[in-house]
């Protein structure tokens, strides 16, 4: 089955909230080869103005990507994701987001386009904590087409 190409301007509802924890925080800047000491020691965040450690940028998508697998796992949708490829990812970050942060995720679909045998489906998750906005995530996500 195709990917249903009426999904485009769906919204999700708001996910539960991901708690950021300053131990993800520091796993994921280990992970990714950070060695800012703003993402594991709280002192030196706090001398730079936030109130406790902040993510490495790109830790948005652990979130985003948690966003995206309710499209993915919507039957209506038609996407098998044994075809997924993660094709792109964008972040327009509105602050850091920061150890203590329950941030809740807000899906879109803003496009489903065929390409080359493939689907490209571009989701947009606003991420926001007690209402304010923190990040607005990008992904494009490419559903291989048949063999």
């Amino acid at each position: 089955m195709p990917v249903n190409e009426d999904f485009v301007g769906r919204e999700y509802p708001p996910t539960q909230p991901y708690a950021v924890g300053s131990a993800k925080i520091r796993e994921f800047a280990e992970a990714v080869g950070s060695t800012d000491p703003v993402h594991v020691d709280r002192a030196v965040a706090q001398a730079r103005g936030y109130r406790d450690v902040i993510a490495p940028p790109t830790f948005a998508v652990l979130i985003s990507m948690q966003c995206d697998g309710q499209l993915v796992r919507d039957p209506e949708a038609g996407i098998d994701y044994s075809r997924v490829v993660h094709g792109e990812q964008k972040f327009v970050h509105h602050r850091p987001l920061t150890a203590g942060d329950d941030v809740v995720g807000v899906l879109h679909v803003d496009a489903v386009r065929a390409a080359g045998g493939h689907a490209m489906v571009t989701t947009r998750t606003e991420l926001s904590v007690e209402g304010e906005p923190v990040c607005t995530a990008v992904s494009t996500l490419v559903i291989r087409g048949g063999e």
